[in-house]
């Protein structure tokens, strides 16, 4: 079943078009089962990273790459507070997919 993780992120100021180009630039290699990875403005220096994948599973096996690539942006990352740290990742099959 496919499967999606969801992360918000909040850059330091002035660090938006690295922040872009960090993820431009991210190694695909160890993301096997990816389908598809955005990137969303979602406010005035906050991102949502939507992953899409195969499976569970395959999330799961690229955890490595993922927290890689966060070890990479880390440096750029604000804390987002209430005990968070730089990100609020969430993750989960999906139960629904429609498409217009």
């Amino acid at each position: 079943m496919t499967a999606m993780n969801v992360v918000h992120m909040r850059v330091k100021p002035g660090k938006e078009d690295e922040f872009l180009k960090l993820h431009s630039d991210m190694p695909m290699e160890g993301m096997k089962g990816a389908i598809s990875f955005s990137v969303v403005r979602s406010g005035e220096r906050s991102f949502i990273i939507v992953g899409e994948w195969e499976s569970l599973d395959a999330m799961a096996g690229a955890r490595p790459a993922m927290i890689a690539n966060l070890d990479r942006l880390r440096p750029i990352l604000e804390d987002l507070g209430g005990g968070r740290g730089v990100t609020e990742p969430w993750s989960g099959e999906v139960a629904l997919h429609r498409r217009g």
